[in-house]
C-alpha cells in the first residue's frame, strides 16, 4: 500500500484519530516488514510537519502514544478510531464495553434473508490454530455470547445467484463475528473465502467469484472522550459496491 496516510484520516484532534482502513491492510500486526494502520499512524504523528506532532523536552520528539480501541479484519475496509492519550483510551474502551459505542457495517450476502430484519444470537468459540471461529453449544469451553442486528436494505432476486445488501449493528465484538453468524444462518458474505459456503450451488468455502470480502465498517457513533460531544462518522458506498 502506497497511499498517503493523510488521505485516510477523516478526523484528528489532540485526543483521537478517526480514519478509513482500506481492505488488505491489517489494523495491527507483529509481522516484520508488514505495514499496518498503527505503524502508519505513528509515523504520521512523529512527523515534525504534522500539526499534531508529539514533542518532549527541549523540542525533541518522543515516541507518539496511540492506542487500538477496536479492530477490523485485514480484508475488511472501514472506519477505525484510535486514542492519542491514555485517558481517551480508557474512556473509549469503557464505551465499547458498556454498549455506548455504535459500530455499523454494510455487507453483501448470498440469498434473501428471512425475516428481512432480525437479531442473531449465538455462542462462538475461536480456534487459534486455524484462525477461525464457529458457532457452538453454550457449554463449550471458551464459548462467548455473540449478538448482532441485521436489516436488509436491498435485494437482487433475479441475479444468477440472489444476493442482498444488509446493514449490521454489532452488540458484541467477537472474532469474525459477522462472517460466522451470517454464514451459520444461511447467508454467507460474498467474497468470504473462509466461511463463504454457497447454500444455493453447494460449493464450498473458498470457491467464490469475488476477490474482495463484501464487508465494510460504514459508521461509528460514540461520545468524545474529553468533551462528551456526540461524534458521528459515516462512509459513502464501499469500494466493493461497484462489483455487484
Amino acid at each position: 500500500m502506497h497511499q498517503d496516510i493523510s488521505e485516510l484520516i477523516i478526523y484528528e484532534d489532540p485526543h483521537l484519530i478517526v480514519c478509513r482502513k482500506p481492505a488488505g491492510i491489517p489494523t495491527q500486526t507483529s509481522r516484520i516488514g508488514t505495514r499496518d494502520m498503527v505503524s502508519l499512524l505513528k509515523n504520521h504523528l512523529a512527523d515534525p510537519a504534522s500539526p499534531q506532532k508529539t514533542a518532549g523536552k527541549n523540542g525533541q520528539h518522543r515516541q507518539p502514544y496511540l492506542a487500538v480501541i477496536h479492530r477490523l479484519d485485514q480484508p475488511v475496509e472501514g472506519l477505525l478510531v484510535f486514542a492519542k492519550t491514555p485517558a481517551a483510551a480508557r474512556e473509549l474502551s469503557r464505551q465499547i464495553t458498556s454498549s455506548g459505542f455504535g459500530k455499523y457495517y454494510l455487507a453483501a450476502v448470498r440469498g434473501i434473508p428471512v425475516p428481512s430484519e432480525a437479531d442473531l444470537e449465538d455462542n462462538l468459540v475461536r480456534d487459534g490454530r486455524t484462525n477461525t471461529s464457529r458457532v457452538c453449544p453454550p457449554n463449550t469451553p471458551g464459548a462467548k455470547h455473540a449478538r448482532l442486528h441485521y436489516r436488509t436494505l436491498e435485494t437482487q432476486s433475479d441475479a444468477a445467484t440472489p444476493y442482498s445488501v444488509v446493514e449490521i449493528h454489532l452488540d458484541t465484538g467477537r472474532h469474525h463475528q459477522i462472517r460466522v453468524q451470517m454464514a451459520h444462518h444461511g447467508f454467507p458474505l460474498l467474497g468470504d473465502r473462509k466461511y463463504g459456503e454457497d447454500p444455493y450451488s453447494g460449493s464450498h468455502a473458498g470457491q467464490t467469484p469475488f476477490r474482495t470480502l463484501c464487508l465494510c465498517a460504514c459508521r461509528l457513533d460514540f461520545h468524545h472522550p474529553s468533551t462528551g460531544k456526540e461524534m458521528h462518522f459515516e462512509l459513502s458506498a464501499p469500494s466493493w459496491k461497484k462489483l455487484l
